[in-house]
């Protein structure tokens, strides 16, 4: 039922203009109130808090089926899933209050603000400091490559209140839309998802109560562990979900278009491209699904499983949309058809939430640490 849901609404409200979000590079604010209204904003809410209270596989569901059609689309239900997480994770019943009723009622925006500009993702890279000063905090730093920089109403930073405890000196807050010394850097121009917003988010002696951090100080870089590998695998549905909309285009366009009098999917080199294409997306969406269903399941040690599915999972997404212009041909160099969009959307997943040198490392150190 979700995913036919999710079906509808992404080719009804989002197909026909996915082209032009992707030409004109800016960000759908009508998509915003469209997909509130639908509940896919505050897919991982609680229902007590107006919320559809889903889980990680029918958010990967979700994005899986906007991403056939609109990579920044499927980007915008990804990116707002990951900025509540902290506070699904962290937040304390009041906090959930506010904040999850701004986002059921409101259609607001969340962000997700980890990344440094400077660095990895690892304890010693976040230079972003929060200095504990009376009844709140003073932040002060820098936040590179937010989705949603500069449009969201909350943000979920990461910044240490204790740099020499390492992991254990970081804490997360919410900070708000409006909040004295928030400001951001400029729209970042992308070869891709060209219809999501990325801007540095930037803290100068930015105030926010003690009632804004989420969970205890120190707790922080768990939260920020645990949101991760919940996420990673619904990048990796983004990634089949580009992936598929491509090879399907590109059977479509084999079965139309003819040579030597008779259509191109008539010739045993197609015919095997498109096989392994559908070979290899079948592999990597049962893992991403595997690596969903073990998240929900409240298995240990799923942090491998999970960075498995996104690399594995944007890797031949990477593959399928490339040999998907190249079936194209000439055509497929074209902006008229939407495999080439496809291509540059799905990059990104290969680079974002760690890049998958990155994930290939976490995936030897859960190996090898027994």
């Amino acid at each position: 039922m979700i995913r036919a849901a999710a079906e509808k609404t992404a080719q009804r409200i989002v197909q026909p203009r996915a082209a032009k979000i992707d030409a004109a590079g800016e960000f759908p604010w009508d998509l915003v109130e469209a997909l509130g209204k639908q509940g896919y904003l505050s897919l991982l809410l609680p229902e007590s808090y107006g919320g559809t209270d889903g889980d990680v596989t029918s958010f990967c569901i979700v994005v899986e089926e906007f991403a056939k059609v609109c990579g920044s689309s499927s980007l915008l239900i990804l990116s707002q899933g990951l900025g509540t997480l902290p506070i699904l994770l962290g937040g304390n019943p009041s906090q959930k209050d506010v904040y999850f009723t701004e986002i059921s009622e409101k259609n607001r925006l969340a962000a997700f603000a980890l990344r440094e500009p400077e660095g990895e993702l690892e304890p010693s890279s976040i230079k972003t400091m929060a200095e504990k000063e009376g009844n709140g905090y003073l932040i002060n730093g820098r936040k590179g490559f937010v989705t949603h920089g500069g449009l969201a109403k909350f943000y979920s930073v990461f910044a240490a209140t204790q740099p020499e405890r390492g992991a254990e000196g970081i804490s997360v807050f919410v900070v708000e839309e409006g909040t004295p010394g928030l400001l951001f850097g400029k729209k970042e121009e992308k070869i891709g998802m060209r219809g999501s917003v990325t801007a540095d988010v930037i803290f100068e002696d930015c105030r926010i109560p003690q009632e804004n951090r989420l969970g205890d100080e120190g707790e922080g870089w768990k939260i920020a562990r645990d949101t991760m590998t919940m996420s990673r695998p619904v990048i990796g549905a983004q990634a089949v979900g580009i992936a598929q909309g491509a090879l399907d285009f590109a059977v479509r366009y084999a079965n139309e278009r003819t040579q030597f009098g008779k259509p191109i999917s008539s010739f045993q080199a197609i015919q095997f491209m498109i096989s392994d294409m559908a070979t290899h997306l079948e592999a990597a969406r049962a893992l991403v699904y595997k690596a969903a269903s073990e998240i929900d399941g409240k298995r240990k040690d799923t942090e491998k499983l999970s960075a498995i599915s996104k690399y594995f999972a944007s890797e031949i997404a990477m593959k399928v949309t490339t040999d998907a212009v190249q079936i194209l041909g000439g055509y497929g160099y074209m902006k008229e058809y939407p495999v080439e969009r496809m291509m540059r959307d799905v990059k990104v997943t290969q680079i974002y939430e760690e890049a998958n040198q990155i994930q290939r490392w976490v995936v030897a150190q859960e190996l090898l640490k027994g």
